[in-house]
């Protein structure tokens, strides 16, 4: 049993991690869009779950008052209707996720666009701190989810008995996660995709031959946190509870950071590769780190050792293996595809 709930939490971190860090992929992997904010739009995405969907559905059950206390209300009345109708939840969870898609766009977009101009350092440190803004306001305001209470959201899985729920969830998220996955390999292997390589290289290039650099930066980090919010709507649906302190930094802007280094950006497979290593790796040292700690006689708590651990890591791979796990290769085209068959036929002759 202990093995089985072990593999369904990779299972279920896998699925949501891939999901923000192909988001970060996009944003930095191709673009070179240093986005340092990326718990923010993690953090709308829990905002459209704990705050719309709660709000939508106040207002069609006739429920009133402080949203920390009516959301409660909301989740009892809800969870009994989708017990009786699993397709409830699961309607439930597509609006969800859409409109956490779309706030996170907008976000996106609307976050971006007093530091679009900017470069490198000065762009991570302005959306680091953007990101930190909505944080706080988030964590302290409770008219907008709760603040530090949280507020509490319907459970989609209500129809599912028991401990089954986390099985069928874990499935859940991994459909999802793959579907992004996919949408995303496609997206990225278009011209849409070679041409924010063509920026991350060199932008005066990208300008030159007429492209609009503003324009690809905002279009950019609207696809990537609009994808980065249904991880954080995904989130919140199944711990059916949002609370803005849960979306913190580390968690949510440089552990992403860290599985993108390394599986290697610019490559979606690479990026599955560094979920999944990281998150076998974070599981196994939440589960056993105080065991490790008492064994080895660490001089400092046992809650430590994976930030110390990972630390570690980011180094490491940024000094002997820069390019990850899975090395970037170009883009194969239809048309490169082509001309090397043609070579390739050319020379066998």
């Amino acid at each position: 049993m202990a093995l089985e709930f072990f593999l369904l939490d990779v299972i279920l971190w896998f699925a949501i991690y891939l999901i923000i860090v192909l988001s970060l992929n996009i944003e930095y992997g191709y673009a070179g869009i240093p986005n340092f904010g990326r718990a923010m739009a993690a953090l709308v995405g829990a905002i459209a779950v704990g705050y719309g969907v709660n709000h939508l559905l106040m207002l069609i059950l006739g429920i009133n008052g402080e949203i920390i206390e009516a959301s409660g209300t909301v989740k009892s009345t809800v969870n009994v209707m989708i017990s009786q109708n699993p397709l409830l939840g699961m309607g439930i969870l597509l609006f969800s996720l859409l409109i956490a898609a779309l706030m996170g766009a907008a976000a996106g977009v609307l976050f971006i666009l007093p530091s679009a101009k900017l470069r490198h350092d000065y762009l991570a440190i302005t959306l680091l701190a953007i990101s930190e803004v909505v944080y706080q306001v988030s964590n302290y305001n409770t008219s907008i989810i709760g603040g530090y209470y949280g507020v509490s959201v319907p459970d989609i899985m209500a129809w599912v008995p028991g401990e089954r729920r986390f099985f069928a969830f874990a499935l859940l998220g991994m459909g999802v996660a793959l579907l992004v996955f996919l949408f995303v390999e496609k997206l990225l292997n278009s011209p849409y995709g070679r041409l924010l390589k063509a920026m991350r290289e060199n932008e005066d290039v990208v300008a030159a031959f007429g492209k609009d650099i503003l324009v690809l930066r905002i279009k950019t980090a609207a696809i990537g946190s609009g994808i980065a919010a249904m991880a954080g709507a995904l989130y919140s649906l199944f711990s059916v509870n949002v609370i803005a302190s849960t979306f913190f930094r580390v968690e949510w802007t440089f552990f992403p950071f860290l599985m993108l280094l390394l599986g290697g950006m610019g490559n979606n497979r690479g990026v599955a590769l560094g979920v999944l290593s990281f998150v076998l790796g974070k599981i196994f040292l939440t589960v056993y780190k105080f065991e490790i700690a008492s064994i080895l006689r660490l001089p400092f708590e046992a809650t430590w050792l994976e930030y110390i651990l990972f630390g570690v890591l980011m180094l490491l791979i940024l000094y002997y293996r820069p390019d990850g796990l899975i090395r970037e290769k170009p883009v194969m085209t239809p048309e490169i595809k082509r001309m090397l068959k043609k070579k390739s036929i050319k020379e066998q002759r």
